[in-house]
């Protein structure tokens, strides 16, 4: 893969940060009214689909992919009980998990952004008894870390750090790797290089350089 120069990073960056102001500026808008979203058609057994966003982010985050699954047939479950998920991920999982039991969603796909992979697999590995999950998509997961852990003092991003007992856990190799698949872009400013080849039982890149931008919807190959 071609070397990105740093002029183009920075470009991807502004834009990258840019989708956030958006999104950021049209969930206050909303407010917490939006807590799952009709699906277009009937399946017989329809897949629950429950989407995990990552930190800073607040459910409105993944309204564009939750409407791609919606015209999908897909019944979608937003999670505005996270916040902005600033929690450690084992408190966060814990949420999810309730979240499941209180609505008995079976038959459950995670699609996750960012921290929220670490949540989804935090969850499968340790408090998913009933098996209510079945698969995991995770886009941008810093299952290796992230290196921002390694310049701010912040308590939400010192989690991630590379070496980081929750971290080195969920990157560690596990049965449930069987039932994730990870989505990474060409480039993440936030993501530790190695992340998107994480355990994984299928990998696939989109050719897009961001970390918010991608659950938004891009194309992605399989690796």
């Amino acid at each position: 893969m071609p070397t990105m120069n740093r002029l183009a990073r920075a470009g991807f960056w502004m834009l990258d940060y840019g989708y956030s102001v958006r999104s950021e500026v049209s969930g206050a808008v909303r407010g917490r009214r939006t807590v799952a979203v009709r699906a277009e058609g009937a399946a017989a057994a329809p897949v629950q689909v429950v989407l995990v966003p990552g930190v800073y982010e607040r459910w409105h985050f993944m309204l564009p992919i939750a409407r791609r699954l919606a015209r999908l047939g897909h019944p979608v479950h937003l999670l505005p009980e996270l916040g902005r998920n600033l929690l450690p991920i084992a408190d966060s999982a814990r949420i999810v998990a309730a979240r499941l039991a209180a609505d008995d969603l079976r038959n459950v796909v995670i699609v996750a952004h960012s921290k929220g992979g670490l949540i989804g697999k935090y969850l499968m590995l340790r408090l998913d008894p009933e098996h209510r999950v079945t698969r995991m998509v995770a886009i941008n997961s810093p299952f290796s870390g992230s290196s921002w852990a390694r310049y701010l003092r912040l308590r939400s991003i010192r989690m991630f750090a590379a070496d980081d007992l929750t971290v080195t856990f969920l990157g560690a190799p596990s049965p449930v790797n069987e039932r994730i698949t990870s989505v990474f872009g060409t480039y993440d400013q936030n993501v530790q290089p190695g992340s998107g080849s994480a355990p994984a039982r299928r990998r696939f890149s989109a050719d897009l350089s961001a970390s918010r931008r991608l659950p938004a919807g891009v194309p992605a190959r399989r690796r």
